[in-house]
């Protein structure tokens, strides 16, 4: 069986570690990178530290990759305006948590509805066009996207149970900014707060819930008992997250170790696939302390129509947000033609 561990060092990375072990690297000065993650320290540890440790020892002192987990260098919200101005040298965070000021940050994180599966985002990336088009918005605004992966789905994990949109009424959920714009039309009350201080609201009562992940997340960042009621719908099959770069910064990397970057940072989005897949299914049949809820699929159908509709809001936006809504409608539409397993119905 091929662990992680074994992929990275005996695979692709191996190799590379040979070409890195060179004499004469050894003798230059370090290039020091600090990277800032979204994720809280449970989280990061589990899914983000992997991939930078693994960076860091391939490199054998040619580079060196320094891991922050949320808000502990700046607030979450100023990681973009941190990134671009040179405080930061890498993120990896989705388009929408850390505010990014282009035509594609609605996109991140959890579009509504949009996405099925974990593989519908490097499908819709890879095979699709959207790599290209991140690459181009990013571009002009003077930050690298170096690559794009997906994490869990988004569902609602709530301190009461959740049976009917009804239910949702007055509801404070941490979630993320488009969700919420989302979500606020069912009366949900979107609350933003540092990810460190989530555990806390919960327990003093200033949260509901979250809407902020799937059930393996939930359990990772000690929610599951807080917030034990789990809404089995969910806003988005996947979380289209990214790794990015200040522009300048990147320039003054080899390219080998340009290139190394890509494979650890793709062999992150690799792990947290699988990682995320067994754990959503062990845990809703295992975990014992989540009761699972669901909403009617018939009430749960005007969700869904509402989401076509808060996609051609955001279509009729600008061009470049057009040509990303009429992207996911093609995928969708040619998932929903290939039949089972793509798509159910």
């Amino acid at each position: 069986m091929t662990t992680r561990r074994k992929f990275i060092t005996t695979g692709a990375l191996g190799a590379a570690a040979t070409t890195l072990g060179a004499p004469a690297a050894t003798a230059q000065t370090p290039i020091k990178w600090r990277m800032q993650t979204y994720a809280g320290t449970a989280l990061g540890a589990e899914v983000i530290k992997p991939a930078v440790d693994a960076f860091n020892l391939i490199a054998q002192g040619q580079m060196e990759i320094e891991l922050f987990y949320a808000d502990q260098l700046v607030p979450t919200s100023e990681l973009f305006r941190a990134l671009q101005n040179g405080t930061i040298d890498a993120v990896q965070s989705d388009d929408d948590s850390m505010a990014s000021p282009t035509e594609v940050t609605v996109f991140g994180g959890y579009f509504p509805l949009a996405l099925r599966y974990s593989l519908d985002v490097p499908a819709l990336f890879n095979h699709y066009g959207l790599d290209e088009i991140w690459k181009e918005e990013y571009a002009k605004v003077g930050v690298k996207h170096i690559s794009a992966g997906s994490w869990d789905p988004c569902h609602f994990s709530m301190k009461d149970p959740v049976t009917s949109l009804a239910d949702l009424q007055g509801k404070r959920v941490f979630t993320f900014p488009t969700a919420g714009r989302f979500l606020a039309q069912f009366g949900v009350v979107p609350v933003t707060l540092p990810w460190e201080d989530i555990e806390i609201a919960l327990q003093t009562g200033e949260l509901d819930g979250v809407a902020w992940s799937g059930i393996t997340e939930v359990y990772t960042a000690s929610w599951a008992k807080l917030a034990p009621n789990f809404l089995t719908n969910n806003i988005s099959g996947a979380w289209i997250g990214h790794f990015f770069a200040n522009m300048d910064r990147w320039d003054e990397v080899p390219p080998h170790l340009q290139e190394l970057m890509r494979v650890c940072f793709e062999q992150s989005h690799y792990y947290r696939q699988h990682w995320y897949w067994a754990g959503e299914a062990r845990l809703r049949v295992e975990g014992a302390e989540t009761n699972l809820t669901s909403i009617p699929d018939g009430e749960w159908a005007t969700v869904e129509a509402a989401a076509q509709t808060f996609w051609d809001e955001i279509a009729a936006e600008s061009e470049t947000k057009a040509k990303v809504v009429s992207i996911f409608r093609q995928y969708n539409e040619t998932m929903a033609k290939a039949g089972r397993p793509y798509r159910n119905v």
